[in-house]
C-alpha cells in the first residue's frame, strides 16, 4: 500500500484493495513497514504537545507530568497499539468465521492494520495548538476509519454479498470504536499511576 492509494481506498473497493489483495503482504511485513512506524506518531505528538503546548490542547495534569513520565505514558500507549492491532485480526476473523466464512489470518491482520491509518495519522494535527481544530481533525479521521472498513471488507476478506459484508462491516466497526476507546482509558490510567508515583 502506497500513501498515494490511500484516499482512493477511503472510497473505492478496487483502488489500492486490489493490489494488497494481489501482493498479500504477510503480517511480519506489515507490522515492520505500516503498524509499527504509524503506531509511533500518536505517542511522540503526545509528548510534543505536553511539552511545547503544556495545557493548550491537553488538560494539564497536576502535578505537571514530567518528561520521564510522558515518555513512559508515551512507550505503553504505542505497546498496546501494538497489541490492539493483532487483538482486532482476531476479531475480524471471529466475526467471519461467524458468517460461516474463512478468512486468511495475513487478510484480518491486513484490515486491521489499514483501517486504524487516519487515527494514526490525526496526531499531527497536534503541531496545531487548538483542542477545537484537533476534534475537528480526529472526528473525520474516524470517518476515514470507518470508511477503510467498509471498502476492505470485500476485497481482503472476500466476502462477496453485499449485505453480508455491511454486516461483517458494521461489527468490526463497533469492536474497533471500543478497542479504541479502550485503549485510550488505559493510557489515561497509566498516566495517572505515574503522576502519583513520582508525586
Amino acid at each position: 500500500m502506497s500513501p498515494a492509494s490511500l484516499p482512493r481506498m477511503l472510497i473505492s473497493e478496487r483502488d489500492g484493495w486490489s493490489d494488497i489483495a494481489r501482493v498479500h503482504p504477510s503480517v511480519k511485513e506489515l507490522f515492520r513497514s505500516l503498524v509499527v512506524p504509524l503506531s509511533l506518531i500518536p505517542p511522540v505528538m503526545y509528548v510534543f504537545a505536553q511539552r511545547v503546548y503544556p495545557g493548550r490542547i491537553f488538560a494539564l495534569a497536576r502535578p505537571e507530568p514530567g518528561f520521564l513520565a510522558l515518555v513512559v505514558n508515551g512507550l505503553v500507549f504505542f505497546g498496546i497499539e501494538l497489541a490492539m492491532v493483532f487483538f482486532m485480526a482476531l476479531v475480524i476473523r471471529q466475526i467471519v468465521e461467524g458468517q460461516n466464512l474463512r478468512v486468511p489470518h495475513e487478510n484480518a491482520y491486513a484490515l486491521a492494520a489499514i483501517a486504524p491509518v487516519p487515527l494514526w495519522l490525526a496526531p499531527f494535527a497536534l503541531f496545531i495548538p487548538s483542542l477545537g481544530a484537533n476534534l475537528l481533525i480526529l472526528a473525520v479521521a474516524w470517518v476515514g476509519s470507518v470508511a477503510l472498513i467498509r471498502h476492505g471488507v470485500r476485497p481482503l476478506l472476500g466476502i462477496e454479498d453485499s449485505r453480508k459484508a455491511s454486516y461483517v462491516a458494521n461489527l468490526i466497526t463497533l469492536s474497533g470504536v471500543i478497542a479504541w476507546f479502550s485503549l485510550l482509558i488505559v493510557a489515561a490510567g497509566v498516566l495517572s499511576f505515574f503522576l502519583v508515583w513520582w508525586r
